[in-house]
């Protein structure tokens, strides 16, 4: 017998009282097409980039404290968070102070990506790359494109690296974090976010 998995986005849901929060409490659903990939800056206690992935119908979900790399020298520290709801991919806003994860959210990028493991001998699915700890994934996004891979080094802690593979999407000059720090939805900072303004 296995272990017996819990409802999807229990922790997430756990965690929020959706009566204050502005995010919405979401299902797991899958999405018609190609699995999509966002990340969200997030100013919280810190400023961090969470990458998430959608597999099986939620977004598994990473705080990247210095954000992705375009770099492949670059060994980026991912802690694997709880699963968020698919609807959260859209979520900017500034979730009220006192509620978990308080600070103000943009979408700094997102699109689609492949899994690159599935397409290997012997292939992999999401979910069997997720529990032995290392993802291969090639994104179609707005500022990150190519290969990365997710590889867990601490299991009890969920720490895990984000890493860009070397490909012709790699730069060792692009710093996207520090270049493009505005949302792909709205166009807006941070600032202008908290600040409310269109």
């Amino acid at each position: 017998m296995g272990t017996k998995r819990k409802p999807p986005l229990e922790a997430y849901r756990r965690k929020r009282d959706f009566g204050r929060a502005p995010e919405r409490a979401g299902e797991a659903h899958g999405a018609a097409g190609p699995p999509i990939f966002v990340v969200q800056k997030h100013a919280a206690r810190s400023l961090h980039y969470d990458f998430r992935l959608e597999v099986d119908g939620v977004l598994k979900s990473w705080a990247v404290p210095k954000g992705p790399s375009a770099d492949p020298k670059d060994k980026r520290l991912a802690v694997m968070v709880e699963d968020h709801a698919l609807g959260y991919a859209d979520f900017e806003g500034v979730i009220p102070a006192g509620q978990y994860g308080g600070g103000t959210v943009l979408v700094w990028d997102r699109g689609t990506y492949r899994n690159l493991l599935a397409e290997r001998e012997p292939p992999l699915s999401m979910r069997e790359a997720l529990e032995r700890g290392r993802v291969e994934v090639w994104l179609e996004g707005h500022k990150l494109r190519g290969g990365y891979a997710l590889v867990r080094f601490r299991p009890r802690e969920n720490h895990w690296l984000l890493i860009k593979t070397d490909d012709p999407e790699a730069s060792a000059q692009r710093d996207p974090v520090r270049d493009e720090p505005r949302s792909v939805l709205s166009g807006r900072t941070l600032e202008e976010i908290a600040a409310r303004r269109e």
